[in-house]
């Protein structure tokens, strides 16, 4: 197994925002989150990654500090739940923020750069960099680019590179279609596949359900912060109630 997450919590003061979620993703599997605006998603990512915790410590005394996790998560073997967010990435469990968040000021480079910083081994991260341009040879076009510069597309490509620096061996990716065409949707989504051919795990939260089904070796659908269903894509869409109270099909 190599993530098993068991009746995850997370409490903003008096709102619930994940109640007793578990799931699993085992080696090599893409995963897939899926369900209505609100029910959590994005939430769990951040949890499992230890970004709640780090918001959590960052902005105590304010309403923040109200926020409460619970349950446990395990990575590779080792509970990781009360781990800094930092000792989670660099044990290969990586976060690909949702709304393609990159350093808008840096050029291509830096950002990738940026994202190779816990690793010391200069081949090591040479070699990152390679498969990444593999991956998205438009980036390498753009190295010297600022990224605020690039389309809405490459920024996405931007942040997912950044991420596959650190050489994770599960990288959960939060929303990576978001406010792109047909076609650059189409493109992105054989990118992700062929990141899955490498060994690497994902899990992804994706809006577009046709498409995320057809990635995904499984799927989970949240809905005010539980798991609702889980299963194949074939097996969710042949239940009437889940295809349209939850996935809107």
């Amino acid at each position: 197994m190599l993530l098993e997450v068991s009746n995850l919590s997370v409490c903003y003061a008096t709102a619930v925002l994940l109640n007793g979620v578990s799931l699993r993703v085992e080696q090599g599997e893409l995963v897939s989150l899926v369900g209505p605006n609100g029910a959590g998603k994005s939430t769990l990512l951040r949890a499992i990654t230890g970004l709640v915790k780090w918001e959590r410590s960052v902005m105590k005394g304010t309403r923040a500090g109200d926020i409460t996790v619970g349950g446990s998560v395990d990575f590779c073997g080792e509970k990781i739940e009360t781990m800094q967010a930092h000792e989670i990435a660099r044990r290969g469990l990586v976060h690909c923020p949702e709304r393609a968040r990159v350093f808008s000021e840096m050029t291509v480079m830096d950002n990738l750069k940026a994202g190779a910083y816990l690793c010391k081994d200069r081949e090591e991260v040479m070699e990152n960099l390679r498969q990444v341009y593999r991956l998205f040879p438009v980036l390498k076009e753009r190295t010297k680019q600022v990224s605020g510069t690039l389309s809405g597309g490459e920024r996405q490509m931007l942040a997912i590179g950044r991420a596959l620096m650190m050489r994770p061996r599960l990288l959960c990716i939060d929303e990576p279609s978001t406010g792109l065409s047909s076609k650059l949707k189409a493109e992105l989504f054989q990118r992700i596949r062929e990141i899955r051919e490498t060994g690497i795990a994902l899990l992804l939260v994706e809006q577009d359900i046709t498409s995320a089904f057809e990635l995904a070796t499984r799927n989970y659908v949240l809905s005010h912060g539980r798991v609702i269903a889980q299963g194949t894509g074939e097996e969710l869409l042949r239940d009437e109630t889940i295809r349209k109270t939850y996935l809107g099909l």
